[in-house]
């Protein structure tokens, strides 16, 4: 993929997309989580202060007898509360006074009178602005930039009229370092985490458009390897009439070795066509863990059913058959061919005859056109639990292990000058293992180099 421009350039735009997108979402879900986190210590802190408020309302209210008048009751009450016409009234010593009612530093207390005017204090009194108590709840910050949330509620005497103003506050600092951490944490955490998910969609649009990279190496292949195919009969057909055409006279034996050669390269052609047409088929349908090269041809056989039916067929009668077709090539080869039937009693699967009279044919001739002269094929049959088993046998050259890999690949030849003085064109293994899995069945190569190799194929019996 790095060798092509197309792909890797395809490759960075879906990068680049994938991490787009997911850093979007993850920038949403970011903003989202703090807002969460923020919002819902902002309803606590609310929640809390106007608890305290309402506590401190209800404790006061049956100790207020006259409106702006602190009664001794309410120092009771409020051991820590002081009044600010008297010399207890300076703030550096309520730095470190307590609001008994609360047990925290971080609140204050301030009692107004109608008037709003500022009567008693308690608890910590930071320099803030004065505000009016007519509002309800207020942030305000002093000086440092410390903000503050505070509460005003309207006090009421014991026979109902209104005392003047109570308002509770309490220093935000511990909520803004908390927040503050958190929106470091995602300000610092987030750039890492788009980083990462860069290189995961790096990772991902490489594992995304690999399988396309590789059924267009496939085509490359196949379209070069057909090429090459097709050109060798092509230039001889020429090479042979273009050599006649230059003699000054053609003799009627010399003019039939030409039309002979033309003939033989032309069979050659319509072979290849013919099992090219075959691939074309097969590439509309690709089975996913099938060796490169191999083809489901389900959308081939599917295509014909409207007009042939699967049916059932003979095992034993297409095995003895295609030993009867093959029987000359084999004796012109010096190879004995030789079948095994080994069943108990008829079995029947179901399929078309065709292509399945067309795998076995192409492994058996596989197997003669590799076997040396005075070797053996063997082709046996046996019942394997719901599966029959068709096994091709030869004492031929054998495949080493490193093709072994490839020999499913189409025009891949293990010894080509063997095949190509044969007229074999390397489609044959292609076609039976596509057809083997159009048919639910499997197709393996069991070989030693030097020793021969045994093609098993395994078709499921028809119930």
């Amino acid at each position: 993929m790095k060798q092509n421009r197309l792909f890797s350039k395809s490759r960075w735009r879906l990068a680049t997309w994938y991490a787009a997108i997911l850093s979007i979402v993850l920038f949403i879900c970011a903003l989202g989580f703090y807002e969460a986190v923020a919002h819902a210590h902002r309803i606590t802190i609310n929640q809390e202060l106007k608890s305290v408020a309402g506590t401190l309302h209800d404790s006061l209210l049956p100790v207020l007898k006259q409106p702006g008048e602190i009664e001794p009751e309410v120092k009771e009450l409020l051991p820590n509360t002081c009044l600010v016409e008297t010399d207890c009234y300076r703030r550096d010593r309520f730095q470190s006074l307590r609001l008994g009612v609360i047990g925290q530093d971080k609140y204050y207390l301030r009692l107004f009178d109608l008037s709003e005017k500022l009567v008693a204090v308690a608890g910590m009194q930071p320099e803030l602005p004065q505000v009016s108590n007519q509002q309800e709840w207020e942030t305000l910050s002093n000086a440092e930039g410390t903000r503050y949330r505070q509460i005003s509620f309207l006090l009421h005497t014991q026979r109902g009229k209104n005392w003047g103003y109570l308002q509770v506050g309490r220093s935000l600092q511990d909520f803004d370092t908390y927040v503050g951490n958190v929106r470091w944490l995602l300000l610092l955490g987030v750039p890492l985490v788009v980083l990462m998910v860069a290189g995961a969609s790096w990772w991902l649009s490489g594992l995304a458009i690999r399988p396309i990279y590789q059924s267009y190496q496939q085509m490359q292949q196949f379209t070069a390897d057909a090429a090459h195919e097709l050109r060798t009969p092509l230039a001889a057909i020429q090479a042979t009439a273009q050599s006649d055409l230059m003699l000054p006279n053609l003799s009627e034996n010399k003019a039939k070795d030409t039309l002979k050669s033309i003939v033989r390269q032309n069979k050659r052609l319509s072979y290849l066509v013919a099992d090219l047409l075959i691939l074309c088929r097969i590439d509309k349908d690709t089975s996913p863990g099938v060796a490169p090269g191999a083809r489901d041809v389900r959308g081939e056989i599917n295509s014909n059913t409207s007009h042939e039916k699967r049916e059932k067929i003979a095992l034993a009668n297409l095995i003895i058959e295609v030993e009867e077709d093959l029987a000359a090539l084999a004796m012109a080869s010096e190879i004995e061919l030789s079948s095994q039937i080994k069943i108990s009693q008829p079995v029947e699967i179901v399929g078309d005859r065709t292509q399945l009279y067309r795998l076995i044919t192409n492994l058996v001739t596989n197997a003669i056109q590799y076997t040396p002269a005075g070797g053996t094929v063997t082709l046996s049959v046996i019942e394997e639990h719901n599966d029959v088993v068709i096994s091709v046998r030869d004492t031929g050259i054998g495949i080493a292990k490193k093709d072994q890999k490839r020999i499913f690949d189409r025009f891949y030849r293990v010894d080509k000058a063997r095949s190509r003085s044969k007229g074999g064109s390397g489609l044959g293994l292609a076609i039976a293992l596509a057809i083997a899995l159009a048919h639910n069945g499997s197709l393996e190569v069991q070989s030693e180099f030097g020793k021969g190799s045994r093609f098993v194929t395994k078709l499921p019996k028809s119930s």
